[in-house]
């Protein structure tokens, strides 16, 4: 799962700014070590925030060039390192990937390949079964149901429609 990412280093002593996807930003560094994109291991202990980012020390960071370095790194933790959602209308983007896509009569649609906030509210994007992609916004209207341990995920055959109707087909010309 990914927590976070470095956006840039902050001072002369090593410190970084990370861009936290968790819900309290200073939890990018509460399930321990995080991997990076390319195999690093990485202890982080929160020093502060700053305009939207978290201020941290990385064990062996010592100096401005070596935090630099790490600058784009995105920080892992393995999904079994999270705490389960208390409540049951929430969930891990990830435990959503992959889940089979079905409409309010049990006909098969798709699979849900990605999700995404690009500020308005998260969207759900899905491959349907005829391999055109759609986004959704991901609200009750549109996903009535989501059943992670079941493996699937309704949607609104009807919101389904109308966003087909109103998007054209990805070799069509607009």
């Amino acid at each position: 799962m990914c927590l976070g990412v470095v956006v840039g280093a902050r001072g002369l002593k090593g410190d970084v700014r990370i861009k936290s996807f968790t819900e309290d930003p200073s939890d990018v560094a509460a399930y321990g070590p995080v991997q990076t994109d390319d195999g690093q291991s990485l202890s982080l202990t929160i020093t502060g925030d700053a305009k939207g980012v978290v201020i941290a020390r990385i064990k062996g960071v010592a100096d401005r060039t070596q935090a630099e370095a790490l600058k784009g790194q995105r920080l892992y933790v393995p999904r079994a390192a999270l705490p389960q959602t208390d409540d049951e209308n929430e969930y891990y983007h990830a435990d959503l990937i992959g889940l089979a896509v079905v409409d309010e009569t049990g006909t098969e649609c798709g699979t849900v390949i990605a999700l995404y906030d690009f500020g308005s509210g998260d969207v759900i994007d899905l491959r349907l079964t005829q391999g055109r992609t759609v986004m959704l916004p991901f609200t009750r209207a549109a996903v009535p149901e989501v059943d992670v341990s079941g493996g699937r995920l309704v949607v609104s055959r009807a919101v389904l429609d109308e966003v087909l109707n109103d998007t054209p087909e990805e070799d069509e010309t607009p």
